[in-house]
């Protein structure tokens, strides 16, 4: 039993020893509370805001049958890219270069006739000389002439109008672009009345369109407008599988009116959107981006700014809004209710409630009350990253310690 009970006396000996270090850690009873403090300093980022947009075709054609005949022929690859004039549908062409033939019989009749009637009046005008001459002969003999000139101009008319609906029965490609699959295959009777047989829009370059807020609007205006206005962004793309899209793309519109069921109003950009290098030219997916594709947009300043920039990690937030612990010339904590503006994951950047060299904490937060003297040290340093960028829209930060009271 004494054995026991040296065993046990043993053990508690040991614990009271290796809890001796964690006690010798924590602050003697009625000392100020350790804190870290960051300065709040002015630094450099760069802006930028994320919206999600849709890619759109710079041009768009629906091909539509201009003439009724059956379709004969169907050139194209359902889904490959086609150069401007390449030769896509052809409809039955005999009936109509039949028209043609007969249009021009009849102008050539006509005319026929035409140099007749221009005969019979220079003999009547060359009788008008001598006694035998009538009036009324030259007259009717003009008249004639005249309405033959006439009949030979509707004539030529419906003849080019017959070789108009003889060019009708070969469809061509109105621009570049990748072609849909075919709607109405080889054998059907096609007319204007038969819709769209294929669709082709254009590859580069590209749209992309995106709403955003009025209010986000009038920011990026105000933020943007004196340095250049649609110069002073750039556009890039985030694709659906999180990839950075590699080219760069430049705004060239915006919606003249606000949507009234979303209050928004919509922005416009152009993207490049060249072949894939190593990709066939008429292969199924040689591009990167497609007509109708969702992708995030980020707009980014093309110049960094100066920002007053504290450590993200000291800003709480409550009711009231945002709000940060300032250490004042007597050790003090103290509230300080801050505007916030466009932040980075590691900064937030403070627009009004703070000036240059101000200490803030950053961290215990949970140990500091409003007017309690701390005992204030340096924060541990960020980890080194890559230059900030601005996240989307103003920031939302918020407690990074739980506990903290104002």
């Amino acid at each position: 039993m004494s054995q026991e009970i040296a065993e046990s006396w043993l053990l508690a000996t040991a614990l009271i020893l290796l809890s001796v270090p964690a006690l010798a850690q924590q602050p003697a009873p009625g000392a100020p509370p350790a804190v870290g403090v960051a300065r709040a300093e002015r630094q450099q980022i760069t802006q930028r805001d994320e919206f999600i947009g849709r890619i759109q075709a710079v041009d768009r054609v629906a091909l539509i049958a201009r003439v009724t005949g059956f379709l004969q022929k169907r050139l194209f690859v359902e889904g490959a890219e086609v150069k401007k004039g390449d030769l896509l549908y052809e409809i039955e062409q005999p009936p109509f270069q039949a028209q043609v033939d007969a249009a021009k019989a009849n102008v050539e009749q006509l005319d026929a006739q035409h140099r007749n009637a221009e005969l019979t009046l220079e003999r009547a005008q060359a009788l008008m000389r001598g006694p035998a001459g009538q009036q009324s002969n030259v007259d009717t003999a003009l008249a004639s002439e005249r309405a033959l000139a006439a009949q030979i101009a509707g004539a030529r008319a419906q003849l080019e109008t017959a070789q108009i609906n003889l060019g009708y029965t070969e469809m061509r490609a109105p621009i570049d672009g990748r072609i849909s699959a075919t709607q109405i295959t080889e054998g059907n009777v096609v007319s204007p009345t038969s819709g769209t047989l294929a669709t082709i829009v254009s590859q580069d370059p590209m749209y992309v369109q995106f709403p955003i807020s009025l209010r986000t609007g009038l920011d990026l205006r105000n933020r943007y407008e004196a340095k250049g206005g649609f110069n002073a962004v750039i556009v890039k793309l985030r694709l659906p599988d999180g990839r950075t899209y590699g080219q760069e793309g430049k705004l060239d519109y915006v919606s003249p009116t606000v949507a009234t069921n979303t209050d928004t109003i919509t922005l416009r950009a152009m993207v490049p959107n060249p072949l894939i290098s190593g990709l066939p030219a008429r292969g199924p997916a040689p591009r990167e981006l497609f007509d109708g594709e969702f992708v995030s947009v980020l707009l980014e300043g093309v110049q960094p700014i100066t920002v007053l920039a504290i450590p993200r990690a000291a800003v709480l937030s409550d009711q009231q809004g945002d709000y940060v612990y300032t250490v004042d010339a007597q050790n003090k904590a103290q509230i300080r209710r801050l505007q916030l503006g466009q932040s980075t994951p590691s900064l937030a950047v403070v627009t009004s409630g703070l000036t240059d060299g101000e200490m803030v904490i950053s961290e215990g937060l949970q140990r500091v009350h409003p007017g309690e003297v701390v005992s204030a040290g340096p924060a541990t340093p960020e980890p080194v990253v890559a230059p900030g960028q601005a996240k989307d829209g103003p920031s939302s930060p918020s407690a990074p310690e739980a506990g903290a009271k104002p």
